[in-house]
């Protein structure tokens, strides 16, 4: 049981019904999630109102009541305290009550459109070789050292956030590494939390469903950096074009990467390889098994992050070599008679097209580049030409199929990704509505020494129908497909 008045302390009140002064057992902003002496946070969501469910909550046992308008007919021996913001007062109310976990842990977030998961991964194997004990909050999974959590946002929310800090904090754990999603920032899901440093990867079109504006989206991201402390470091890729704008308010140590540009962590590539990637860092050479431009953005970030925390440059020159490319980021598959399968994440043009760049410039030049690629549904659908212009453009042969048609037609996502093609690019496309079909069939038009790029689901298991999932998995159809050829 926690105090009231404990877990209230930094939350901006307007106004109070009842005592301060009770026992509260959990914080819950899901009704259906209540039990006796909970406090229930009534949110404003996209879809949902939490203020309906106030009488509900009641019924099933809150004992307290945090919203932004006062229900007309309250109920004696409830508390009811009106905030301006409930979701910021939750994610404060979450700090408190889990005892400020985050000021205990050196915490570092990492956002922008691409390289969050990977960037925040490699992180958590780098310090692990590195012989810490280290958390992860990511798209893929949620880490307390060796236990392992599903997750099931880019940024979980406030409560989980916290609760997972917790753990980390009764385990010991020495850093930890979180996805900061611009939801996540715009959702208030970070508030209330100290962090040590931010990490800036890049800034592309994405989310615009959500943020309905570039600007938007982009100050959002900002926000992030704007809101850091003076004790914290704020690590920005200074090669891309909004690299300095994230940088412009904030109050943390300004530190830059990039691989063109001069900057505070420099990378520059050497050599390129379908089996990693030969680098120059500190002068010194260095072999990854990370392959692709962006993927050395992304080592270039994890370098300067190492280094603003504490490590040593030849241990993390000597980890980087060991590090294992993260499920679903670049992952490939080689089949018996030498077609390479690789399973991508890339669901935003920015990422295709990167993705694409680097198979066309490590291959020879003979071998066909096959794409198979969707968009999902109930998402930005602005995003569906360029996709579909981006992969016909760079391919040999591009086949379009479903990617979580999610409530939408799936043939009408795909009708609105053709839009996209290029009249001279039309006879280099194929549409296969079933994405196992679209898998085979990409696999039969391969050749020895061709390259398979399954892109958009990257470590996801699941194709989404309808509302409905079911079990999917990209790298084992691939699989599938490659024991099916002929030797």
């Amino acid at each position: 049981m926690k105090n009231l008045k404990d877990i209230l302390y930094k939350v901006a009140i307007t106004k109070v019904f009842g005592t301060t002064a009770i026992a509260i057992k959990n914080l819950v902003f899901d009704s259906r999630k209540v039990e006796e002496k909970d406090v229930f946070v009534a949110q404003k969501g996209l879809s949902v109102d939490g203020h309906l469910y106030i009488e509900k909550a009641i019924d099933l046992g809150a004992i307290v009541i945090i919203c932004e308008d006062f229900p007309k007919n309250k109920k004696e021996g409830v508390t009811y305290i009106q905030v301006a913001n409930a979701n910021i007062a939750l994610a404060i109310m979450a700090s408190n009550f889990y005892d400020n976990p985050s000021a205990k842990i050196p915490l570092v977030g990492i956002t922008g459109t691409n390289g969050k998961t990977t960037i925040a991964s490699l992180l958590y194997q780098l310090f692990k070789k590195a012989g810490y004990k280290v958390g992860l909050l990511s798209t893929v999974k949620i880490m307390v050292d060796d236990a392992e959590f599903k997750a099931t946002h880019t940024t979980p929310d406030s409560v989980k956030i916290n609760f997972y800090l917790d753990k980390m904090v009764e385990a010991g754990v020495d850093f930890c590494f979180m996805e900061v999603s611009s939801h996540g920032i715009h959702q208030k899901r970070t508030e209330g939390l100290t962090f040590a440093g931010g990490i800036f990867t890049n800034l592309s079109h994405d989310h615009l469903d959500y943020h309905e504006t570039f600007a938007e989206y982009r100050n959002v991201k900002k926000q992030f950096f704007d809101s850091l402390p003076k004790s914290a470091f704020a690590l920005t890729n200074i090669d891309d074009k909004n690299g300095n704008f994230m940088l412009q308010n904030t109050k943390a140590k300004k530190k830059t990467y990039a691989l063109k540009t001069l900057a505070d962590f420099k990378v520059k590539i050497l050599e390129k390889q379908i089996s990693g990637t030969l680098i120059s860092v500190y002068g010194i050479e260095v072999w990854t098994k990370l392959i692709g431009v962006f993927n050395m953005y992304n080592v270039t970030a994890i370098i300067g992050t190492a280094a603003l925390l504490g490590l040593g440059k030849i241990e993390v020159l000597t980890i980087i070599s060991e590090l294992e490319s993260v499920s679903g980021r670049f992952e490939y598959v080689i089949s018996k008679n030498g077609i390479t399968a690789i399973v991508d994440y890339a669901h935003t043009p920015d990422a295709l097209k990167n993705v694409l760049e680097t198979i066309n410039d490590i291959r020879t030049g003979n071998e066909k580049v096959i794409t198979v690629v969707g968009c999902g549904g109930d998402r930005d659908k602005t995003k569906r030409p360029k996709m579909a212009h981006i992969a016909s453009q760079l391919s040999t042969q591009a086949i379009f199929t479903s990617d979580n048609p999610r409530t939408e037609n799936p043939q009408t996502i795909l009708d609105e990704m053709e839009v996209g093609v290029s009249p001279e690019n039309y006879k280099k496309t194929l549409t296969v509505l079933d994405r196992k079909q679209a898998i085979k069939t990409a696999c039969k038009f391969s050749e020895s020494g061709d390259i398979l790029l399954i892109a958009g689901k990257g470590h996801e298991n699941y194709q989404e129908i309808d509302g409905v999932r079911t079990h999917f998995d990209d790298l084992e159809e691939v699989k599938d497909c490659f024991n099916q050829l002929k030797n």
